[in-house]
């Protein structure tokens, strides 16, 4: 079912379609190669900077979405190209070069950014060209409303699902009080507060909550802060520089186990970047995230990458390559201002299936098709938003190993 907006923005670019054709044009987008051409995907990961660790699980996880779709026959016919590639890096002056490149170069569908500050970075240069953006690991509140296109949709979850989740589990380990940091930008502003609200909403004391610099020199002031607010527990919501604020906490004697995070420090790697020469300082940290994906998949995704060691996010694009392909399938077209209006409608209210080909036959038979994805159920609502999410929590033991310790399907 189209959504409300794909529905209004359809309409325009049916008209656009006209003027173009009546002026000599081709009848496609400004960047996307149109009905003619094979489906084209770029993305926009972090291949470096602070969040380079989720750049390879969101990297592979696309190739091995794209391996899955053209192993179904492609899209409309025709297999899928090679992903244009572009990187993030954490700079939005060079993460929007990319998205530029991309557009130009004819892409329909651009995956990513990774970071929510950089898809604020690259939306517009993306969603005013008629280009369909998918983020897997997009969660700052309100990001979907701020376009005002519909080419914009992501499959993970807004922080105003995983905040309350988060504060269940500081409040079911028994805490009383608890002192909050995080980097102020909107990412860690929306999430920090959606998890203190929820605090205080379980009758938990929230004793300090303020953002800091994500690129200042050091963090000692907020180390001392943290720790000077006396807390039963302290929550993180930081990316890469908060291993600078967790090694200096547990300087000043605050025990792992008194420490709480979010995705943005769901890092296999973490306990060797606190300590290598002892990964157990970190054993007792917990964090929640989003959940990388079905057993199915992992297995998938591992036989795909062998060496991939990370895997935050990683269902979450698979999803979203997969569900946009099903868009164009279903709209018989690989032109974005035609199968935009698929997108919301494919992932709800009808005949549920689990694959691309799965998902591609029912489509030929004439079906509505309601596609479940990896990282859970998407359906999708107006503004592109997931309205609902599994999360997991995960921790690290007694010798620093990550793992997933338990998972929360919400609503």
């Amino acid at each position: 079912m189209p959504s409300t907006k794909a529905l209004s923005l359809t309409a325009a670019a049916a008209a656009l379609t006209l003027g173009l054709t009546a002026c000599g044009g081709d009848g496609g987008n400004g960047g996307g190669g149109g009905e003619g051409d094979a489906l084209q995907f770029g993305f926009v990961f972090p291949q470096t900077g602070d969040l380079a660790h989720l750049g390879p699980p969101q990297e592979s996880a696309a190739k091995y979405a794209l391996q899955e779709i053209n192993a179904a026959g492609g899209v409309n016919g025709a297999e899928l190209p090679d992903f244009l590639e572009g990187d993030e890096a954490n700079d939005a002056a060079q993460a929007n070069d990319a998205a530029q490149r991309h557009v130009d170069q004819g892409a329909d569908i651009i995956l990513g950014a990774a970071a929510s500050g950089m898809t604020q970075a690259i939306m517009d240069t993306v969603t005013s060209n008629e280009v369909v953006q998918c983020s897997g690991s997009n969660t700052a509140p309100g990001l979907a409303e701020e376009d005002e296109t519909g080419y914009y949709w992501r499959t993970a979850p807004s922080d105003l699902l995983q905040g309350p989740v988060l504060a269940e589990k500081i409040a079911s380990d028994g805490h009383q009080s608890v002192a909050v940091t995080y980097r102020a930008d909107d990412y860690g502003e929306g999430l920090a507060n959606a998890a203190a609200d929820a605090l205080e909403e379980n009758g938990i004391e929230v004793v300090y909550n303020e953002g800091y610099d994500p690129n200042a020199p050091n963090f000692d002031a907020v180390v001392t802060e943290l720790a000077g607010a006396e807390a039963d527990a302290t929550l993180m919501v930081s990316f890469e520089e908060g291993v600078q604020i967790i090694t200096g906490l547990i300087e000043e004697g605050v025990g792992a186990d008194q420490m709480y995070a979010t995705d943005g420090l769901n890092d296999e790697g973490l306990a060797e970047k606190v300590d290598s020469s002892d990964p157990s300082t970190v054993s007792g940290f917990q964090g929640t995230a989003p959940d990388v994906g079905s057993d199915d998949f992992l297995s998938g995704l591992t036989e795909f990458d062998s060496e991939l060691e990370v895997f935050q996010f990683s269902g979450q694009v698979y999803d979203c390559a997969v569900v946009t392909a099903l868009a164009a399938e279903q709209a018989g077209s690989n032109d974005p201002t035609e199968f935009v209006g698929e997108i919301e409608g494919v992932s709800k209210d009808g005949t549920e299936c689990t694959s691309f080909e799965e998902c591609k036959q029912l489509i030929a038979d004439g079906e509505d098709i309601d596609y479940q994805g990896v990282s859970g159920p998407l359906n999708f609502d107006e503004n592109g938003d997931v309205t609902s999410a599994t999360f997991q929590v995960y921790g690290f033991d007694d010798e620093g190993v990550h793992s997933k310790q338990d998972t929360i399907t919400v609503p």
